[in-house]
């Protein structure tokens, strides 16, 4: 990526740094440890709700609380929304999610990214008021068994109970590297990358599966895409669930059609193989001809042509034959990246970014027409922060935009500078930094609209987003009056 340039200024000796980890914490094992903040109360999965008890038809009807496993977050989101508001050894609200990331050389691109997922609530959420150890799984050979998401967690929680306006990531960026060792060192990497690194981290380090099974992957010929879908999903759960998995996770359809020409002359069968595919974000093409997000869409939805080098191998042929190659969404998760391809390699190896000014909605991006399943929550989302990157592949230098939960206002983080913006003045939804997109889907409960996260879990199917139908035919807009 090059080299980037820092609104982060330190003195050769340091002395801003240290003093930066020095007024921070409470005593840790008898000894005064300034670099560690103290937790809120955390809630499990388990919580109570009213039960009717009636002892005899005569008799008064008496209510108690019985203990029921969590379908959702919402319990966790409310305890964090209190607990913020009313946290006396921290700052006021005026101070949370608003709080600087001081460059530790070249390290925009993770900062960039560490303030989008902060701004992500319900992950937050999940860090700052839930059980999250009590899943760490330790038996995991993928992950860091627990290490990674101990370091994130507690740097969430300097960023959100904090009692200072900056923070050194110094120990996360310790546990990154350990986990992706490309990010050990101090070189200027990609915004993108180190996300998709970081989310797939903290998923192995909270996968509730302990023992994966071997499942035996399904071709499918698209008679039963419905029914076919539900079948990956199902088994997608009995190997990975987590915070991850409930936030973040989606469903693509790739489908393969044989054509009519092979290498040996012979005629194609036309036989179809279609897979769903779990996703965590989408990587959109750009191109001269894309003017908004929803060409970039279309553009990565367009079918596809297999020839040449190319073809595919037909199991029905027993051969390698021509073949279209295409991709639909078919279901979309609550909490949706969006990652746009501006860096490209030429056919000499030659790296280059793609500038093109891009349009991308902020408030009502409705996806229905695009979501090919029939099942599902109505898929209109909200744009809450924005990864960018400013310059080109040898220069740059990343920021992140972000609204903050508490006051709904726009805020930009350039490193250690946080400083509240007008989104029209900024012109954001439109131009040519916009990098990565971070959407939450909306959702109507209780005349509020909000973003319902539902637990995943094989032995809970009423939860799984396929099956989210009561209204299907009655969707919405939520944004009508």
């Amino acid at each position: 990526m090059g080299s980037c340039y820092s609104v982060d200024a330190r003195s050769d000796d340091g002395e801003s740094s240290r003093r930066q980890w020095s007024d921070r914490g409470p005593p840790v094992g008898g000894r005064k440890n300034r670099h560690v903040l103290e937790s809120m109360a955390r809630v499990g999965s388990r919580v109570f709700k009213p039960e009717s008890m009636t002892s005899t038809p005569d008799s008064n009807t008496n209510t108690t609380l019985k203990e029921h496993k969590a379908s959702t977050y919402n319990h966790v989101h409310q305890l964090v929304n209190d607990g913020i508001s009313s946290c006396h050894n921290g700052p006021s609200k005026s101070l949370s999610g608003k709080v600087g990331l001081m460059n530790l050389g070249n390290t925009c691109f993770m900062n960039t990214s560490l303030q989008c997922l902060s701004n992500t609530e319900p992950l937050t959420d999940y860090f700052l008021g839930y059980d999250y150890r009590g899943e760490i799984n330790q038996s995991n050979i993928l992950g860091t068994k627990g290490a990674l998401v101990r370091s994130y967690a507690e740097l969430t929680k300097h960023l959100w109970l904090g009692d200072s306006n900056t923070y050194r990531p110094e120990e996360f960026k310790k546990k990154i590297g350990r986990f992706a060792p490309q990010f050990e060192g101090y070189d200027q990497q990609d915004a993108q990358e180190l996300l998709a690194y970081l989310l797939d981290g903290i998923h192995e380090d909270l996968n509730r599966v302990i023992s994966k099974p071997y499942i035996e992957e399904k071709d499918c010929d698209g008679s039963n895409d419905e029914g076919d879908a539900i079948t990956a999903w199902s088994n997608y759960l009995a190997r990975n669930k987590s915070i991850i998995v409930d936030l973040f996770q989606g469903q693509l359809r790739n489908t393969m059609t044989c054509r009519n020409n092979n290498k040996n002359g012979s005629r194609g069968c036309g036989h179809k193989n279609v897979k769903f595919d779990p996703f965590m974000y989408l990587s959109l093409p750009v191109s001269d001809r894309c003017n908004s997000l929803d060409d970039c869409l279309s553009l990565f939805c367009e079918e596809e042509i297999l020839e040449g080098d190319n073809q595919w191998y037909c199991s029905n042929c027993k051969s390698h034959v021509d073949a279209t190659k295409k991709i639909d969404l078919w279901m979309l998760p609550p909490i949706l990246i969006i990652h746009l391809k501006r860096f490209k390699f030429s056919v000499n190896g030659h790296r280059s970014k793609i500038d093109r000014e891009i349009r991308y909605p902020l408030n009502d991006w409705n996806l229905s027409k695009r979501k090919k399943s029939n099942g599902g929550v109505f898929p209109l989302y909200d744009c809450y922060a924005i990864s960018q990157h400013h310059g080109n592949v040898n220069g740059g230098h990343y920021t992140a935009n972000a609204k903050n939960r508490f006051d709904g206002e726009w805020y930009n983080f350039n490193d250690s500078v946080c400083r509240k913006i007008n989104q029209n003045q900024e012109k954001l939804g439109f131009g040519s930094s916009a990098y990565c997109l971070f959407y939450n889907r909306v959702e109507r409960q209780h005349d509020e609209k909000t973003t319902i996260i539902r637990r995943q879990s094989v032995s809970r199917p009423e939860l799984w987003p396929h099956l989210q139908r009561d209204n299907i035919k009655c969707w919405t807009s939520t944004r009508a009056a």
